[in-house]
């Protein structure tokens, strides 16, 4: 088996019940892994291995449905925040090329308290599983990404719940990707995923069923990330390193092209968001750390949401 690339963190010292200076010593290494590369692996993340093998076996049935069947799922006004989006529909932020992939959309399926109305979710009526499944991981994805932002409070100095209670009732997304053989027609530029950063506070990115995800170093290199049985890859996104004023990076990443033109890829992003209000303007304590100026804008989660989604080709 190929080592990882990235630092590997261990969930179950953070729940150490017995042990503070595990607990202390997995912030640390969180915070730091964020602060310098933008990305850790983890295990022992409490998603079941046998879920995630049946969300991708799920996810093959729905995507081999003929075009016309899962168009019937792309509905205009929901800006692609749920169900099906066409393959070529998006491209990456300051790409003009559209990206080699069809992906669908999911939210929390539990009601919350907040006065936002969220969209419904579709369902694909002729995968029946579809449902059951993919809902039952967003929720073990939802409790591992709770604990990790509790973590992510912890580093930045602010109290344990500063995350939790807003991406309890948050926007977050499960993003369902496929990828399929890169045809001889493809336009040259595109990607599977063109270099990009991530709009949320964190992503936590279920093992793909293929290689390809690498991620921009400081020296330009691009500097590939395994996909390593019993690990889940968590990574910054751009709410987060706005409100740490850049503590903590969000990294550009791509999907790289397969070098066999047979090649199909499946991955399930689980994009963490919080309340619409969340206010994304950076913390005075990071602010502090990071030379004293404030880099990024004061804005609402929802108002960077609304220009990002607009700019990728989704709104």
């Amino acid at each position: 088996m190929t080592a990882q690339t990235i630092p590997v963190l261990d969930l179950k010292d953070f729940n150490s019940a017995g042990d503070s200076s595990q607990r202390v010593a997995f912030v640390s290494a969180l915070g730091d892994a964020l602060a310098d590369l933008g990305f850790f692996a983890l295990v022992n993340h409490g998603i079941e291995q046998r879920l995630i093998d049946t969300a991708y076996g799920t996810a093959e049935a729905f995507f081999a449905l003929p075009e016309s069947t899962k168009m019937q799922y792309a509905i205009a006004q929901m800006k692609g925040q749920r169900g099906f989006t066409q393959f070529g529909k998006e491209h990456a932020k300051d790409s003009a090329a559209p990206d080699l992939k069809e992906f669908w959309h999911l939210g929390r399926e539990k009601l919350t308290a907040h006065p936002v109305s969220y969209p419904e979710n579709l369902w694909p009526k002729e995968v029946p599983q579809f449902r059951p499944v993919m809902s039952a991981l967003f929720e073990q994805l939802e409790t591992c990404a709770s604990q990790l932002m509790q973590a992510c409070a912890q580093y930045l100095q602010q109290p344990s719940d500063f995350f939790s209670t807003q991406v309890a009732e948050g926007q977050t997304i499960l993003r369902i990707i496929h990828y399929p053989p890169v045809s001889a027609d493809a336009i040259p530029a595109s990607q599977r995923a063109a270099p990009h950063e991530d709009i949320n506070l964190i992503t936590l990115l279920c093992e793909a069923t293929t290689p390809g995800l690498e991620l921009l170093q400081p020296n330009g290199d691009w500097l590939p990330v395994q996909t390593t049985p019993g690990q889940i890859i968590v990574d910054t996104g751009d709410m987060l390193q706005s409100l740490s004023n850049g503590l903590l990076k969000s990294t550009t990443h791509r999907v790289v092209n397969p070098t066999s033109s047979r090649n199909r890829r499946f991955s399930m992003p689980f994009f963490v968001h919080p309340r619409p209000e969340f206010d994304l303007t950076p913390l005075s304590s990071c602010i502090e750390k990071t030379g004293g100026n404030q880099l990024f804008p004061a804005q609402t989660a929802e108002e960077y949401l609304q220009q990002r989604l607009k700019e990728i080709g989704l709104a």
